[in-house]
């Protein structure tokens, strides 16, 4: 696999299928026979403070802290002092291995995090905690858990539907490889080193996207606002969020460029999706591009808008993404806004203006009532004056913008399919390395011939 590793010279079947092989000197133990268990502390969100005692929780495991953490490095939620009288028994020494007990999805089964810092720290609701009982390496281990064979026990194992349970029961039962203990150093330093330079290849290709992403929205709010001729006369627009706009556009109240559609549904109307992915959409088309379906309107039916093509839709998830343009006739549940325009305008250019981020920010401005569960409606719409370029002019801005784009997206999705194929190389070697279907260098297996004695020492 790699220029410097070599296979094992010998392999023996495992239990965990008949195609299954592992080095011939590795143990293959229960999960039991390695850990005793424990659970993490009763305590809620409502228990959770900002100051106190350190405390991993199931969301932590989940979304942030996979695989290790340290609570002198990675901030925690913190429970109160008092748990250390009450609960002294609970805090978790290094190396423990904190179990998310359930997931809402297959691949979340067996999400962890394994404590490296000798700090004091509790595990929180909904979590196993699994301590070794032998002497093993903590690292080696976590790699394990971590791979492709060891989930693949967890996927098989779990139960569930729409949420699968991880629980002590279901982690006995799996089987662990085990080789010597200096032979698990060797490994867990070896994918240590490898896994820290992948790290460092995604997270700056990570970096690249965020600045191509930021360089795309200033490009966008500059075209929109200022137009394509930098020797252009400017004027000042009256308008904060904008600024100076060329001094040959006009600015109009919102509601004198676009008007509310307020026709019903028609009766062969299609139901539509208004999504901040792929703006509004056929509902069927857009469960086929997530595959996965979506909530059916089954009440108010009567009650539904009808939306032409180049309508925008506002939702109250225009708060965070612009307002939606309409790529499809249909109809809308009744709680969305339609928006026809009621001046001749390129709906390419104002679909660029309503999702760039300095209208967006206008726009939330006007609704510091949504803390009251009200929706974002044409009021709100209105508060935000818009820039009114010639048409001709709007139309040059608008395929200006969809070719720059066009380019800046096409390198985040290269960029993106590079950090693809880095996790799955990463996670290929850490499956491979701690399977034994490689030997890390540094490695000596007993060979054929070898006594006892000659083989606890080499492999020791």
């Amino acid at each position: 696999m790699r220029p410097e590793s070599s296979n094992y010279l010998a392999y023996k079947r495992s239990n965990m299928g008949a195609s299954v092989r592992m080095p011939s000197h590795w143990r293959e133990l229960r999960f039991r026979f390695l850990f005793s268990f424990g659970k993490g502390l009763n305590v809620t969100k409502e228990n959770m403070l900002e100051s106190g005692v350190p405390c991993l929780t199931y969301g932590d495991v989940h979304s942030r802290l996979g695989f290790e953490f340290d609570p002198c490095r990675d901030k925690l939620k913190c429970v109160s002092t008092d748990y250390l009288v009450q609960n002294p028994s609970s805090l978790l020494s290094v190396g423990d291995f904190v179990f998310a007990d359930t997931s809402e999805d297959i691949a979340g089964s067996g999400n962890f995090s394994h404590l490296i810092n000798e700090a004091k720290v509790f595990a929180g609701y909904h979590t196993v905690v699994a301590r070794l009982i032998e002497n093993n390496v903590p690292r080696f281990l976590a790699y394990f858990f971590e791979s492709s064979a060891f989930r693949e026990q967890v996927r098989q194992s779990v139960k569930g539907v729409k949420v699968y349970s991880i629980t002590k029961g279901v982690l006995k039962d799996l089987w662990v490889w085990l080789p010597k203990f200096r032979e698990q150093q060797l490994i867990a330093s070896y994918l240590d080193k490898k896994v820290e330079a992948l790290d460092r290849a995604v997270g700056a290709k990570e970096q690249q996207i965020i600045l191509l992403k930021e360089r795309k929205q200033i490009l966008i709010q500059n075209a929109v606002t200022r137009g394509l001729n930098p020797d252009s006369p400017m004027r000042d627009s009256g308008v904060e969020w904008i600024g100076e706009i060329p001094a040959h556009w006009i600015m109009r109240r919102s509601k004198f460029v676009f008007c509310q559609r307020k026709e019903l549904a028609r009766k062969d109307d299609v139901q539509l999706s208004a999504t901040q992915s792929y703006g509004v959409i056929p509902q069927e088309e857009y469960e086929a591009k997530v595959g996965r379906k979506v909530v059916r309107i089954t009440f108010n039916l009567e009650k539904r808008k009808h939306v032409e093509v180049d309508d925008f839709v506002i939702s109250m998830r225009s708060f965070q993404g612009g307002l939606e343009r309409a790529w499809a006739s249909g109809c809308i549940r009744s709680s969305y806004v339609v928006l026809r325009p009621a001046l001749e305008i390129s709906p390419d250019y104002y679909g660029y203006l309503f999702k760039s981020q300095s209208y967006i920010q206008a726009l939330q401005t006007t609704a510091n009532f949504i803390r009251d569960g009200q929706d974002l409606n044409f009021d709100n719409f209105s508060m935000v004056d818009l820039p009114i370029p010639p048409a001709d002019e709007q139309k040059r801005i608008a395929r200006h913008l969809k070719a720059q784009i066009e380019r800046s997206d096409g390198a985040v999705a290269l960029l993106e399919q590079q950090i693809t194929k880095l996790k799955e190389y990463k996670a290929t070697m850490i499956n491979s390395a701690v399977t034994g279907k490689f030997k890390v260098p540094g490695v000596v297996e007993p060979v054929q011939g070898m006594n006892e004695p000659e083989a606890r020492e080499v492999c020791q």
